[in-house]
């Protein structure tokens, strides 16, 4: 499966802002996007209008790196956000929170939608009991989302709750840190979603 392997801090830089992409690292002086609040490149310092199109890209290339997923996996996001009722720019956002790597990560239970995403993979967690090994999964309400016995010991996870505090745990979720566990209340509302994202620009884009 394809990935991004280069440096992170580098998207961060190219967006314009902070995607909170390295975990800690975000916070502290070593952040690149704090050295260097400008484009990567030997151009990167140059002040360029943007077209429309240009503004509506980078909101959406600005999504898909927040959440990690590639552009297929975003179309098809998109596509079963269009189909459903409600707002489609909200309907997407939803689905990108529900996805479990995100919940893992909003949980405190890892220090980044990356480090999450991994640890997902490696089959440390339980989703209502049962292990689960696919980052993708979207949750519903009620679901619980639990660090397996054999993991609870583990450094990292030690690691990123420490800086839950720091980052607060959603209003739809519910965490047990002495218990290592969290649980689905209720699915997300776009006004629960706190990231600077202009979902009405993607919708734009790919109504084209």
């Amino acid at each position: 499966m394809a990935r991004y392997t280069e440096a992170k801090c580098r998207l961060c830089r190219r967006e314009g802002q902070k995607l909170f992409l390295k975990g800690d690292r975000c916070y502290t002086d070593k952040c690149a996007y704090e050295r260097r609040p400008y484009a990567p490149g030997m151009h990167g310092r140059i002040r360029k209008k943007m077209s429309d199109y240009a503004v509506q890209l980078r909101e959406k290339q600005k999504a898909r790196r927040v959440y990690g997923v590639l552009e297929r996996q975003f179309r098809l996001y998109f596509g079963r956000a269009d189909q459903a009722k409600g707002v489609t720019g909200a309907n997407l956002l939803i689905l990108l929170e529900r996805r479990l790597d995100n919940v893992v990560y909003r949980l405190g239970f890892a220090a980044s939608r990356d480090q999450a995403r991994q640890m997902v993979r490696h089959g440390l967690f339980t989703l209502n009991s049962r292990r689960v090994t696919i980052p993708s999964m979207l949750v519903k309400g009620g679901d619980v989302v639990s660090v397996r016995e054999r993991n609870k010991e583990s450094v990292v996870i030690k690691e990123a709750q420490e800086t839950i505090a720091r980052r607060g745990c959603p209003v739809w979720l519910e965490v047990d840190g002495a218990a290592l566990k969290g649980q689905v209340k209720n699915l997300p509302t776009r006004e629960d979603i706190q990231l600077p994202l202009n979902e009405q620009l993607i919708v734009e884009l790919y109504s084209k």
